[in-house]
Order: structure tokens, then C-alpha cells, then sequence
């Protein structure tokens, strides 16, 4: 069995956990040599099939909801369909974003060789939104490129649509990549966080999801606290509000 995750949250129907960065969620061309997925240890852990509602990039960690049966899973699915499902995240970003500002950007899809094998791959490139908030900057005297100083931002991000690496993506798009993003972000800014401060991972949390339960319809919201290796970097911004670091606001 592989390394127990922590389950955030569990009822007769759905279960939650908080998934660490460098884990799959299931099997997945990203990885063949891969021999665990947080499908199959959830499933070890609770003893029962559990199907996955939503996604999350490998390297991302953070809230990561499974269905116990198809009714709970199919409902689910219609409630990210109908956008009733809020998801915030955690993100350290290049240099000083905008202290607000929304991301409308349509988005080409991107296909999973193993698990979107009979998805077309001509479509036209979908709706995508994403709303994000400053919450911190910090300026390190560490030179980087050809400025003599290092500028980040602590950024939450809630994305109104769910499209492949969307955060990723749209950060890019607006010149703020996520730091130790090996696809879309910059090299010199991943390897300053990896030489200073250790830090090997994408600095991405999926800190809280919000939904009315698949069954009842009564609102369900649940946090993931930070990992202690984003935590690390989250306190180079300054203290960390207690709320934030169990995932379920920043305020």
C-alpha cells in the first residue's frame, strides 16, 4: 500500500483528501514509471472503488475530491458542468502582478495520450476564465537574469472553468508563470528557488473547494492546509495568516 494521504473530508458518498505535489491521480502517459496514484491509495485507505470527479496537474498538491458510487460521481460531474463548484488556489508568481484582475483567455485543448485516447484533438480553443487576487509581495536581493533583484507574488487564483493546466497557462499568458513550473514558466526563476531555498515543486496549492453535496444539495466546503515545503517559501512573503494555512481563506 502506498503512503496514506490525509482525508480532509468523508461522508457515505464522497471523500476528500489533500494530495501531495509529485503524486498522480491515476494512471497517465505524464509518467509510465509512476506505481503510485492517489486513486488506488484512496481506495486502499477507505476499502471501497472510489471514482475521481476533477483533476490535478502531478506536481500541483492540495483538495482532491473522489465519488464512492456512479450517482455521487455523475452528479458531481454536472456540478463542475453548471459551475456550482468554487475552487481557490495558492500560487507563487514571477515578478508583481496587478493587485486584481481577471484572465479571459480561451484555451486549446490538451490531450492525455492514455486517458483522452479517443478525444479530438481539432477543436477550437475553449472558454477559459480565471480570476486572481494579490495577496503579498516580496523583493529578494538575489539577482536574477539581468535585474539585480528577485520580485514574486503570493497570488490566489479561482478559476471559473476547468480546462488542462489552465492556472499554468493563463499565468503565463499574463507574463506571471508560476515559479517551478518545468513547462510554462521560467528557467533562471525555478532554478533561484531551487539553489536558495531547496525548493523543487511547482508552487501551486489547491488551498479549498466549495460545493452543494451531490445528494442533499447542503453547501460543502473544504480546506487543505499548505504543505510545509510551500509553506517554507508562502513565509518568505511574511506571517502567514492562520486561516490561510488550513486552506480555507485568506482573510
Amino acid at each position: 500500500m502506498s503512503e496514506p494521504l490525509e482525508i480532509l473530508y468523508e461522508d457515505e458518498r464522497i471523500v476528500a483528501v489533500n494530495k501531495p505535489s509529485g503524486l498522480l491521480v491515476h494512471r497517465s502517459w505524464i509518467d509510465r514509471e509512476a506505481t503510485a496514484f492517489a486513486l488506488q491509495t484512496v481506495r486502499d485507505m477507505t476499502g471501497r472503488y472510489v471514482h475521481p470527479v476533477h483533476r490535478l496537474d502531478k506536481p500541483t498538491s492540495g483538495v482532491l475530491v473522489f465519488a464512492f458510487d456512479k450517482e455521487a460521481a455523475r452528479r458531481m460531474g454536472e456540478l463542475f458542468a453548471e459551475g456550482s463548484v468554487h475552487k481557490r488556489y495558492l500560487a507563487v508568481v514571477r515578478g508583481y502582478t496587478d493587485e486584481a484582475g481577471v484572465i479571459d483567455y480561451p484555451l486549446r485543448e490538451i490531450l492525455d495520450k492514455m486517458t483522452d485516447a479517443k478525444a479530438r484533438d481539432d477543436k477550437e480553443a475553449q472558454e477559459a476564465v480565471t480570476n486572481y487576487r494579490r495577496l503579498a509581495t516580496v523583493e529578494l536581493p538575489i539577482p536574477v537574469s539581468r535585474y539585480p533583484v528577485a520580485r514574486y507574488s503570493l497570488v490566489e487564483l479561482s478559476p471559473e472553468t476547468g480546462r488542462k493546466h489552465q492556472l499554468r497557462r493563463h499565468m503565463k499568458h499574463i507574463f506571471h508563470p508560476i515559479v517551478g513550473d518545468t513547462k510554462y514558466g521560467r528557467t533562471e526563476h525555478n532554478r533561484l528557488f531551487r539553489k536558495h531555498f531547496d525548493s523543487h515543486r511547482l508552487l501551486l496549492h489547491a488551498a479549498s473547494i466549495e460545493f452543494p453535496h451531490p445528494i442533499d444539495g447542503e453547501t460543502v466546503e473544504i480546506g487543505a492546509p499548505m504543505p510545509e515545503d510551500f509553506m517554507k517559501i508562502a513565509r518568505l512573503f511574511g506571517k502567514i495568516p492562520e486561516k490561510m494555512q488550513t486552506g480555507l481563506s485568506g482573510e
